[in-house]
């Protein structure tokens, strides 16, 4: 069982991941916002010097969750691929060996930004792909963080991250979960796409991710 902390969010329990994602026991539901597949093999076709094996990285944390929740359906809050440049073939091949592996997981895409740029997912990845909000129970599952005007929105596209102050002039920068009133934002699930900095606010909770836990920032 991944590391993970309890929450109560619209009436309803949910478990924040360290693997940056979040599990709806009710639904046996997985949520994975801004995987970014193939953003490093983009910025590669580019010229740039950047890390190689992100995409196994993050395959390779959806392997253990889905080892840990088995019967779950996995819904991508958007940004699924980073843009064309992420149809290399060493990208697709991975994709296409991980959902083999994976034939009978129910995986729902919801278009972001970035999704609209690369284009849908390749066919036989037997992905299903929706526009915004998806709703499910209490909540509107979306990419863009626009409150919705019923439901409680869980989305992606920020990147959030919280910086911890020490003592001096320590810190850390760290991913993390901001839970509001009418909006919720999940911490971006692949390894190599940067973050946008948050800070608490009235009536906001933030769970940050270190050491493989998930800590509330009191």
């Amino acid at each position: 069982m991944p590391a993970h902390y309890p929450i109560h969010l619209a009436e309803e329990a949910l478990w924040l991941l360290a693997d940056k994602a979040v599990y709806w026991p009710t639904r046996k539901c997985l949520l994975i916002a801004d995987a970014h597949f193939g953003k490093a093999s983009a910025y590669r076709s580019l010229g740039q010097p950047v890390p190689q094996g992100t995409t196994t990285d993050n395959l390779q944390r959806l392997d253990r969750l889905l080892a840990a929740f088995p019967g779950a359906q996995v819904v991508f809050l958007g940004d699924f691929l980073h843009g064309p440049g992420s149809h290399a073939s060493g990208t697709l091949n991975a994709l296409r060996a991980w959902r083999e592996r994976h034939a009978d997981v129910g995986l729902t895409l919801i278009r972001g930004n970035h999704d609209k740029r690369a284009g849908d997912p390749p066919v036989d990845l037997n992905i299903e792909v929706v526009t915004e909000p998806l709703l499910m129970g209490p909540f509107a599952l979306q990419h863009e963080p626009d409150a919705h005007a019923s439901h409680h929105v869980l989305a992606g596209h920020v990147h959030p991250v919280y910086r911890l102050r020490g003592k001096g002039r320590q810190s850390l920068r760290l991913p993390c979960f901001l839970l509001g009133n009418q909006v919720s934002l999940l911490p971006a699930f692949g390894a190599f796409t940067g973050g946008y900095s948050v800070t608490q606010e009235e009536g906001s909770r933030i769970f940050v991710i270190g050491d493989h836990e998930v800590w509330p920032v009191r």
